[in-house]
């Protein structure tokens, strides 16, 4: 059996105060469902978290509209740690996340109304003449609002979920070629060098660089796929300067955006495919799970199978299996997802169900 990816699950933030991110995220962006709430210890991790266990707080929260959630994330056993140098267009990790808007003149309007401090002075294209602008959180990261006329259920916000990442890289054949056969990104939408107009309100923002934006070519399948919806990764490499690593002496979950997640199926089919690529697993939370069944991990009251694997500059890509999701806890109502046929979707009423847990 093939694995299989369904879409973006979540883009993961480090932020040093949970409770007032996950607020503002909530009022702000509508980010109001949380499907995991979880204190606990991040045991799995020791490759990226110093060789020790540490204790932390993550909330997975989705937009009923559709697209990725965030997973906003705290350290709660050491003080996270900010980068100690700034942060600038084209470093490498993942400088910014795409959020998706049908209605993005209203969502601009929104946002300078709210006080949020935007980095485009209006509304600017990209390359392939598609509207979108940026915008800066309490916490110093940086979100592109994208135009994109698919939602999966209507709500308040003038703006979904997820729909992707901008991320910066040292050479841009080897990312999409990673990108592509690793993740599924097979098109390329644009592809060109030189020094773009909508990226002059970024911190160097004004130099030369590569730029090439990857979208998929086929819809994507399994049971979240209409909510996940469609998905693009935007690669930058920045001319004449040698870019920092975002993540540079820093542990996974400090302040920033820390890894982009995926939705699959079939764990065992993925580790394999991405080891005749070159990218074997780096984290798997269940090794013993493949050959025994062992036990699932958990997370709050979800619970499945999470591994890790790194793009050629060492950004960091989790999949998610997800085994089991709360639907109405309170009445101890849960979706076992392994019972179904991988590549069904989840019926629309059944997914709007999580509406019952908006937080308001």
């Amino acid at each position: 059996m093939n694995h299989l990816i369904s879409g973006i699950q979540q883009v993961g933030v480090g932020v040093k105060d949970l409770l007032e991110a996950g607020k503002w995220y909530r009022k702000n962006l509508g980010f109001d469902i949380n499907i995991v709430d979880d204190n606990g210890t991040a045991e799995k991790m020791l490759k990226y978290t110093g060789g020790e266990p540490q204790n932390r707080h993550a909330v997975i929260a989705l937009n009923l509209q559709g697209g990725g959630g965030l997973e906003v994330w705290q350290y709660k056993t050491r003080e996270p740690q900010f980068a100690d140098f700034e942060i600038q267009t084209g470093d490498l990790g993942i400088y910014i996340t795409k959020i998706k808007s049908k209605c993005i003149d209203k969502a601009f309007e929104d946002f300078k109304s709210k006080g949020i401090k935007l980095l485009s002075e209006d509304i600017e294209q990209d390359l392939s003449g598609n509207k979108h602008f940026f915008f800066e959180d309490p916490y110093g990261n940086i979100f592109q609002i994208v135009h994109e006329n698919s939602i999966f259920a209507g709500t308040k916000a003038s703006n979904g979920g997820v729909l992707g990442a901008i991320v910066g890289v040292s050479d841009i054949e080897k990312a999409i070629k990673f990108y592509s056969e690793i993740l599924g990104y097979d098109s390329v939408e644009y592809k060109e060098t030189g020094k773009f107009k909508d990226f002059k309100s970024l911190k160097r923002g004004d130099h030369i660089f590569d730029r090439a934006l990857l979208s998929h070519s086929k819809p994507r399948l399994g049971a979240f796929s209409k909510m996940l919806g469609v998905s693009q990764i935007e690669l930058i490499k920045i001319h004449d300067i040698i870019p920092e690593k975002i993540y540079k002496g820093r542990y996974w979950g400090d302040p920033g955006f820390i890894q982009i997640c995926f939705d699959v199926r079939n764990m065992k089919g993925l580790r394999d495919h991405c080891s005749n690529f070159g990218h074997p697993f780096t984290i798997d939370s269940n090794p013993e799970i493949y050959e025994t069944g062992g036990k699932i991990f958990g997370m709050g009251d979800a619970a499945g199978h999470f591994t890790y694997i790194e793009d050629p500059d060492g950004t960091l890509i989790e999949f998610v299996e997800t085994h089991k999701i709360p639907i109405l806890k309170k009445l101890g109502w849960y979706l076992n997802l392994m019972k179904r046929k991988q590549h069904k979707a989840l019926p629309d009423f059944m997914l709007k169900t999580l509406a019952w847990s908006r937080i308001k």
